[in-house]
């Protein structure tokens, strides 16, 4: 695990290369602090960097870059290759021998062995690296299928340049990029920006299963799949499992007990994040069932009994036997670090999860170095509370013709609302009943839905934070994605499925994962995910819808496999999200900061956003509206720009 970065330029002198190259690795410096490295080919103009957090083959056998033994690749490489001792293995048979033990030696040698492409098809982990093809004179970069590790770029004024996060862009000398106005509508809708956008105007995320070759770093070229989840879904599809559900439970365990087996080997102490929510539960109970040590597992606790999960986890660990560690935070030991957020994501993210993430990130680190975590099993067995909601709601609103409902939710959101609010509100307290917002708004809301078009528009609506973000961006245009696309309905025909595929390449790799990836990197952990896996990905899309969620059970074989190392009674029960009552913390001690970057002539003066409509929803949030929580995503890019503009740096 690492961060690497480095750059492409012809021009560049040979003293200058090498300089920039280190500036830009060591402003990541805190994604591998154990050691660092650069590598120059000063008349090809290429200089590559990486920080090392060292986790498999601690010597110097380990370090990177790293070439290969015939001298054609010098790779720098973030992740790990879980399987790097079955592809050691078929290197050995063709005569390959190696000097250490690392999963970097084995990659650079399948690279020089097998080729790019026959390589990425080989190895299954989680990773971003870049190779220098010193034969034929390109770079390579490429990302892992799920999206795991992170990867941006930018051809700037003749330069290739790349890193693990944007900051390490930000180090070349003269990159000063335009603000990606676009992107931010995106950024308002979902709360993430999503790949290959990024804030800032020609810079780019490498998109998950991608890889970019460039010839030259004057010719911008374009990336390409290499692997795709909507591929894979299809795929494992035509082949589907042929065997009961119980017998789906069993290769289920089988496939995730291999996995997690993998994802354990470490030189470092390893444990693994535990909620006590089935997902971060099968990891563990599989984790103990391998391990012939109690598994060091690790929990964070709110005193706000809404937001706290950890005496669930308690009782888990105590059950599998795990060394359990667990820490209550006070609201103001979470609030502590929203100063520190937009450092660690470096470019605008506001899912407030984050700051529950790193704090038991942060406390994870205190024992070990490697931690697994539970994410994916969501967006792989159809476990967010969303999707059965929008299928409901969507069968209970929209049945009639869709130009008859649209005149029905156009004459809903004429109606005054004053006029509705009062009526509404007699009828409530006629019934001895209080609204948590007011009638007009539950109007609006039921409006919203009635005047989709399709399940697929309505889902996109459901996931968004602003509707209608372009009247809130300032001379911004939303571009288009892959949430809401209703062409995927011709080969995915049942919407429950869309919505987990659109999930599963837009929210989990943007902002599940990159949630993720910044908490842990931000403290020096490693954060793994054996449940996105592709092995297990592909397996889960085998399975029938049906079986996946089963007679209303969302994630019904992971709560069957769990079933068998953990009593029910310690697991089922309502779905909670890891989150913090920021709600509360906005209009309570919050609220003086807010205040700051919502000023009106702030807003203003900024030129971002509308001001008027930030400032309403602003008024509406102080005024009681749950719905207004949006407010964060325009906060956390304020605060995020505000540090930018004020040049602060790690």
């Amino acid at each position: 695990m690492c961060g690497i970065a480095g750059l492409w330029s012809a021009s560049r002198p040979e003293a200058g290369l090498e300089a920039t190259a280190c500036a830009m690795r060591d402003r990541l410096r805190y994604r591998g602090p154990d050691d660092a490295g650069v590598w120059c080919d000063s008349e090809a103009g290429v200089a590559i960097g990486q920080r090392r957090l060292s986790i498999i083959d601690l010597s110097p056998l380990g370090r990177q870059p790293m070439a290969s033994a015939d001298g054609r690749y010098v790779l720098v490489y973030n992740g790990e290759i879980y399987n790097y001792r079955d592809v050691a293995r078929e290197l050995e048979g063709q005569g390959v021998r190696f000097r250490g033990t690392s999963d970097t030696e084995v990659l650079v040698e399948a690279l020089a062995r097998f080729g790019v492409e026959p390589t990425l098809e080989r190895v299954a982990g989680m990773f971003a690296f870049a190779a220098w093809d010193r034969a034929e004179r390109r770079l390579v970069l490429a990302r892992d299928r799920l999206g795991i590790k992170p990867l941006y770029y930018a051809f700037w004024h003749g330069a290739l340049l790349f890193g693990s996060e944007l900051k390490a862009l930000e180090a070349f000398p003269g990159f000063a990029p335009e603000l990606d106005r676009d992107a931010l509508t995106l950024y308002l809708r979902h709360c993430y920006i999503p790949a290959p956008h990024t804030v800032w105007r020609g810079v780019r995320k490498l998109a998950p299963g991608h890889l970019l070759e460039c010839a030259a770093p004057d010719r911008p070229a374009e990336p390409r799949a290499w692997w795709s989840a909507k591929g894979a879904a299809l795929r494992s599809k035509a082949d589907p499992f042929r065997g009961t559900a119980e017998e789906a439970v069993d290769e289920l365990e089988r496939v995730l007990s291999r996995v997690v087996g993998e994802h354990m080997i470490s030189d470092v102490p390893l444990g693994a994040f535990l909620s006590g929510g089935i997902d971060s539960s099968t990891v563990v109970a599989l984790m103990q069932a391998q391990s012939a040590r109690p598994v060091k597992t690790f929990t964070i606790g709110f005193q706000e009994d809404a937001f706290d999960e950890a005496s669930h986890a308690r009782r888990v660990a105590a059950h599998l036997g795990t060394e359990h560690t667990e820490l209550y935070l006070r609201s103001k030991d979470a609030e502590a670090v929203i100063p520190d957020l937009p450092e660690f994501w470096d470019e605008p993210f506001a899912d407030s999860s984050q700051i529950p993430t790193y704090l038991v990130s942060r406390l994870a680190r205190g024992s070990v170095t490697v931690s697994l975590s539970g994410d994916g099993g969501d967006e792989l067995f159809g476990g967010y509370t969303r999707y059965l909601d929008t299928l409901a709601s969507w069968e209970r609103f929209c049945r009639g013709p869709a130009a008859a409902r649209a005149l029905l939710a156009g004459a809903m959101r004429a109606l005054p609302a004053p006029l509705v609010d009062a009526a509404g509100g007699a009828i409530w307290r006629a019934r001895g009943r209080t609204r948590p917002f007011p009638p007009s708004e539950a109007l609006r809301l039921r409006a919203a839905i009635i005047g989709q078009p399709s399940i697929d528009a309505f889902y996109r609506s459901t996931v968004s934070y602003w509707q209608a973000p372009e009247s809130v961006v300032l001379g911004a245009h939303e571009p288009a994605t892959l949430v809401g696309d209703e062409r995927l309905s011709a080969e995915f025909p049942d919407p429950l499925e869309r919505m987990m595929l659109v999930d599963s390449v837009t929210y989990l790799p943007d902002d599940i994962l990159t949630k993720v990836d910044r908490a842990s990197m931000a403290v020096s952990l490693e954060a793994r995910v054996p449940l996105l896996d592709h092995r297990v990905f592909e397996f889960a899309w085998r399975l029938p819808i049906g079986v996946r969620v089963r007679a209303g059970s969302a994630k019904w074989p992971l709560r069957e496999l769990l079933a068998r190392h953990v009593p029910r009674a310690l697991f089922e029960r309502p779905k909670q999200g890891f989150g913090v009552p920021i709600v509360e913390w906005l209009r309570g001690p919050l609220r003086d900061w807010c205040e700051a970057l919502l000023a009106e002539d702030r807003l203003r003066r900024e030129g971002v956003f509308d001001a008027r409509r930030v400032r309403e929803a602003w008024t509406r949030y102080l005024e009681g509206w749950p719905l207004d929580a949006n407010l964060w995503v325009i906060l956390m890019f304020q605060a995020w720009w505000e540090r930018r503009s004020a040049g602060a740096r790690r």
